[in-house]
């Protein structure tokens, strides 16, 4: 996983998510438009996020997930768990 541009500042975050309320969209492959990287921080319990077809990146309260601009990835909760996504350009 790659880290966040040194350049990008943070515009806008989604409101805190749970196993039960996360949108469809983010449980099938979707990407961010050009420019746009995310992090996706998880407070509570874990989250599997995949990047394309790789293998699942675990992400848990201390360990997040960098979202690229246009790669395709999906996350799955994993059990009870809440986290939120964070936006910069």
């Amino acid at each position: 996983m790659k880290t966040l541009p040194p350049t990008v500042k943070p515009y806008k975050r989604t409101p805190v998510f749970t196993q039960e309320t996360v949108p469809q969209g983010l449980l099938r492959d979707h990407n961010t438009k050009a420019g746009t990287w995310g992090v996706i921080h998880v407070q509570k319990g874990e989250l599997a996020y995949i990047i394309g077809d790789s293998q699942p990146h675990i992400l848990k309260p201390g360990k997040n997930g960098i979202v690229e601009p246009q790669i395709l990835h999906h996350i799955k909760p994993l059990g009870d768990v809440s986290f939120f996504v964070e936006f910069y350009k």
